[in-house]
């Protein structure tokens, strides 16, 4: 396993003690995902050209959708593409509203080089590389201010040329924020940013100055995303990798919602297949009931048609180029094994590596797995969370800390309903669970 820095291991293993996904560094413990990375990979080499792709992750809850999609954002980044995931729920995020699901984007948007919101940072940078891409020529000089800023003003006209005859109000926005800088208008600067980012409650006068008018609505969303991919290219990164996260909730809204989000979703593949955003790799999570069950995607029958995936096969021969790639869930050698790599993190930088290796082996990791596995009714599937949580929180901490800490001797574990997920808690019976009365 490669050498985390200290950052990045604190980073991780906090996640950890939380038991949420880490944000980065996810190629540290990815376990089972070696199937995935040729086809992953060519797609994102695809997306990086100029072309666009689209795939379904699918699993029961707790199999692991967050982990594989922002392990394939940590890949896109690699890359120098940008990442975002986006959370669909009902109130928040409603997958009907594009111009929300748009705004969410630009907020939850990063980079390599940004955490979110990346967005204003990529705006600077595509000024920037058009200021470069002016001295780069060689007919104007740097110190002449007045010469530059016409000759930027005329090459941004040139690449906007082609995003104006599809999405006007974008491009007008980004002669608007362009404009604003130029003048010292920070505030108007900072309004047309939030405008371009599908932010609600615009001040008046920083669209006026910027010569646009109203907020996006659902329409408007699509091309503004194409604006964005534009920027996103001549700023330097060559594409985007969009998740949206929790598409089962879609089963929860009212019947009318419902169905104008899965219109919503199949107008996003049916434009993606179209070649109307290159760039964009769209990924979408949801559980086996989302996919298959008669109150998600079955009541949209063109959309069902384009998602089909034939799961009737051995597992071992699941095609990963299909349009829904099914998550295996973990096993218990399998959990034992994301359990050695976290160990193997954590000892990196504890006070004694070699006491921790000594004290939580993998006979111990494959107790504790266990434990956790029969503290949750027996579904390793469901288990990851939990362990990992445990393994850091209340063993690994603890052997670092106390040098006459023995996990075997000294730690047993509890489950309390309170930690628990809905779908962890689902698992377990009543007597699986110490619960607080």
């Amino acid at each position: 396993m490669a050498i985390a820095s200290p950052a990045r291991r604190r980073t991780i293993l906090a996640a950890l003690r939380r038991g949420t996904v880490p944000d980065s560094g996810l190629d540290l413990f990815a376990v089972g995902l070696d199937r995935l990375v040729p086809t992953v990979d060519a797609e994102l080499t695809a997306c990086s050209g100029g072309a666009a792709a689209f795939t379904a992750i699918r699993g029961d809850y707790g199999s692991g959708k967050t982990f594989v999609s922002r392990w394939l954002g940590e890949r896109a980044k690699t890359r120098g593409m940008a990442f975002a995931e986006v959370q669909i729920s009902e109130t928040e995020t409603p997958l009907h509203r594009l111009e929300t699901v748009y705004r969410r984007l630009c907020e939850r948007l990063t980079t390599a080089s940004d955490l979110p919101s990346a967005f204003r940072p990529v705006l600077d940078a595509w000024l920037y590389a058009l200021e470069e891409d002016v001295l780069a020529d060689g007919t104007v000089d740097a110190a002449d201010s007045a010469a530059l800023g016409t000759a930027v003003d005329a090459l941004l006209e040139q690449r906007l040329s082609a995003l104006g005859r599809i999405a006007p109000g974008y491009s007008a926005g980004l002669r608007g924020y362009r404009q604003a800088l130029a003048d010292g208008e920070i505030e108007v600067a900072d309004g047309v940013a939030a405008w371009l980012a599908g932010q609600p409650h615009v001040a008046a006068a920083a669209k006026r100055a910027a010569g646009v008018r109203g907020d996006i609505d659902h329409f408007l969303a699509l091309g503004f995303l194409q604006g964005l991919l534009t920027v996103l290219r001549d700023s330097g990164h060559p594409g985007l990798v969009l998740v949206l996260d929790e598409v089962e909730t879609l089963q929860r809204v009212r019947s009318d919602a419902r169905a104008k989000a899965l219109n919503a979703l199949r107008q996003l593949l049916d434009e993606v297949d179209g070649g109307r955003f290159p760039g964009l790799y769209l990924v979408i999570t949801g559980t086996p009931a989302f996919f298959d069950g008669r109150q998600g995607v079955a009541l949209l029958p063109p959309l069902a048609q384009r998602l089909h995936t034939d799961f009737s096969t051995d597992p071992r021969f699941d095609n990963p180029r299909a349009p829904q790639v099914r998550l295996l869930g973990f096993d218990l050698d399998r959990l034992v094994e994301v359990g050695g790599r976290v160990r193997d993190l954590f000892a990196e930088g504890a006070t004694d590596p070699q006491h921790v290796d000594r004290m939580v082996d993998d006979d111990y990791l494959r107790v504790l797995a266990k434990a956790v596995a029969g503290g949750l009714g027996g579904k390793v599937g469901v288990a990851p969370r939990v362990f990992l949580r445990k393994l850091v929180g209340d063993v690994l901490d603890r052997v670092d800390q106390f040098p006459d800490f023995d996990p075997r001797r000294d730690y047993t574990l509890t489950l309390t309903s309170g930690e628990l997920t809905d779908a962890e808690r689902q698992a377990t019976s009543p007597d699986d669970v110490e619960l607080d009365l």
